[in-house]
């Protein structure tokens, strides 16, 4: 059952281009600036995790570039070997911890070599990372990245250097990203930092510190420029997008909108989607992620009124059942959410909704984990990211509740969630058969040279005849044929 799991999960990660297992690890290369002076030395950085993780990561390489280090792509080859890490999970710390013990080679290897941990899990254990991964030379959070330089030269010195303070303001908004050098077509760019939202089973909060949102000029500056560099799609990325909130006066940020344009100098998340839309009519605009008490019906006529904003909702459900929603402090039950599907429904008809789903979360009941699957029915998710629950020290869940529920009741309950959503997606993908959507071509499929594959705006991944397009360039294509995660067609000329 075990592989199964795995290979299902994998399936549905791979098909929709979400930060995935087959991304892991993944690095980045960028050109110094030619204004910087080099200073000889190469950093390497592999990143782990969530959206925000790769896009911070794109943070980091802009600062170290900026300070002179040139990257590569070979960890063999490199001074500085930093991991941007993930901790919502505990498998996800793990595979951290056997990359490090394979990195003890290098150091071995290569006299002065570096290695640093950054990111959430880096944040969560601090000091004592330090104590119990011997080869770490720095240790850096999510809010300290501008610290690097001065970090890097006092681990230079045989010190170990730690900055994991949390900041109320950091949001590097005037950092340029450099770009993971992959298709040049799509990017991330952050909208918020941190998170409000105390779910009891997550570690985020506590990582990132408390929400700040990035100020709306240089978001939209930041789109503008991606695009004259011939990207065509942007991705707004927070840990709740929907509960961005702008304004130059600090005043105001708290006062409740009336509409999704300007009230008083304070922009919304609807308002943003617009802004960044008005870009240009040929740039797309995806988001991630939204949380179900936030998503506005401003923001469903925002989707609904400008075409390149894409009709696609992640909207993390991560329980059917009521009574374990309200232990997850997820702060809206089960009635609401069903009613943010319907609007969906009604305001965005050709929307496809993802989600999130925990299985075996403390004390749930056999008849509860069937409201899951009964929610998965209801909105028909054209596809899910699925786990079984996983305890996080330090969250509320760790301290309030007990975790009763045995592994093996929670990898059955996990496995009839996936096979339900294989079903549903193949479903899902199967009435798309014989229509023809607007395809933005993104690279060469993975399974043939003569084939490329993109995203139609729901978010399906499509794979079709490479002819003359490149990537970039938009298609029409005729769905011909699909599997639960793929749709494939033919050019239509």
């Amino acid at each position: 059952m075990e592989n199964k799991l795995y290979n299902n999960e994998l399936a549905f990660e791979l098909a929709t281009k979400k930060i995935d297992e087959s991304r892991q690890g993944e690095t980045l290369t960028v050109e110094r600036p030619s204004t910087t002076a080099s200073n000889g030395k190469k950093f390497y950085i592999e990143s782990y995790g969530c959206q925000m993780n790769f896009a911070d990561s794109e943070v980091v390489a802009s600062i170290l570039s900026q300070s002179g280090f040139d990257s590569t792509t070979e960890f063999t080859d490199a001074d500085l070997i930093l991991l941007n890490t993930c901790a919502i999970r505990d498998n996800a710390e793990q595979r951290v911890r056997h990359r490090l013990q394979h990195l003890q080679s290098v150091k071995k290897k290569k006299k002065g070599a570096l290695i640093g941990v950054l990111g959430c899990m880096a944040e969560r254990l601090k000091e004592k990372f330090l104590e119990e991964e011997k080869i770490v030379d720095i240790v850096a959070g999510p809010d300290a990245y501008r610290s690097l330089p001065l970090l890097i030269e006092e681990a230079e010195t045989g010190q170990k250097a730690v900055n994991v303070l949390l900041s109320r303001e950091e949001t590097y908004a005037e950092i340029n990203p450099v770009r993971l050098n992959s298709n040049g077509v799509t990017a991330f760019i952050s909208i918020t930092r941190g998170c409000d939202n105390m779910c009891s089973f997550c570690v985020v909060p506590f990582t990132r510190g408390r929400e700040r949102s990035r100020d709306y000029e240089s978001i939209v500056a930041e789109a503008k420029e991606l695009f004259e560099k011939g990207y065509r799609e942007v991705t707004l990325l927070g840990q709740n997008v929907d509960s961005y909130r702008y304004s130059k006066d600090p005043k105001l940020v708290g006062k409740k909108l009336v509409d999704a344009k300007y009230d008083e100098g304070v922009v919304n998340f609807a308002r943003l989607l617009e802004m960044v839309a008005e870009v240009s009519p040929l740039l797309r605009v995806r988001f991630s992620t939204s949380h179900p008490k936030d998503m506005t019906d401003d923001v469903l006529h925002a989707m609904a009124k400008h075409p390149n904003i894409c009709k696609y909702i992640h909207l993390p459900v991560q329980s059917g059942n009521s009574r374990v929603l309200e232990l997850m402090n997820r702060t809206y039950d089960r009635e609401w959410y069903m009613q943010r599907i319907e609007a969906i429904r009604n305001i965005v008809p050709d929307a496809a909704v993802s989600t999130d789903i925990i299985t075996g979360f403390c004390t749930e009941t056999e008849e509860e984990f069937r409201d899951t699957l009964s929610m998965m029915e209801f909105a028909k998710y054209s596809m899910s990211y699925m786990f079984f629950y996983s305890e996080r020290p330090g969250t509320v869940a760790a301290k309030k509740y007990k975790d009763d529920i045995p592994e093996e009741v929670k990898k059955r309950r996990l496995q009839e969630v996936v096979d339900l959503q294989m079903k549903l997606s193949l479903e899902h993908n199967k009435a798309d058969v014989g229509k023809t959507f607007e395809v933005l071509a993104e690279g060469t499929s993975h399974r043939s040279e003569e084939h490329l594959f993109g995203r139609n705006s729901q978010n399906k991944v499509v794979v079709f005849p490479k002819a003359d397009i490149k990537p970039g360039m938009y298609v029409q294509v005729k769905v011909t044929d699909c599997t639960s995660a793929t749709l494939k067609g033919e050019l239509v000329h």
